[in-house]
């Protein structure tokens, strides 16, 4: 079993290969830049992404309170928004000729 590649190695190679440019592909970048296989970058980018979601939302309690705040505005506007449906469709009874 080959010896696993240190962390700080992973690491450089995979911001590397999200820096990369337009052209060249993740094939390009892993074999010919650092000699590792593609499937092996492929797996430490999606490790990294998983890794930097679960740190971005745990590390960030600013924008957790500005998201809660944003969805309990959202609820109430869906509310204030529901009423005046409510109200429209009931004068729009009211107008109506008698029969």
């Amino acid at each position: 079993m080959p010896k696993p590649y240190p962390e700080e190695f992973r690491e450089d190679v995979v911001r590397v290969a999200r820096n990369r440019e337009p052209g060249d592909t993740l094939e390009q970048v892993a074999a010919a830049d650092f000699g590792v296989h593609p499937a092996s970058l492929t797996k430490w980018l999606r490790h990294a992404e998983t890794v930097n979601t679960t740190t971005r939302f745990a590390t960030a309690p600013a924008e957790s309170a500005e998201l809660r705040e944003a969805r309990k505005r959202i609820r109430m506007l869906e509310q204030e928004n529901e009423v005046l449906r409510k109200a429209a469709a009931y004068l729009s009874q009211a107008s109506l000729p008698a029969k």
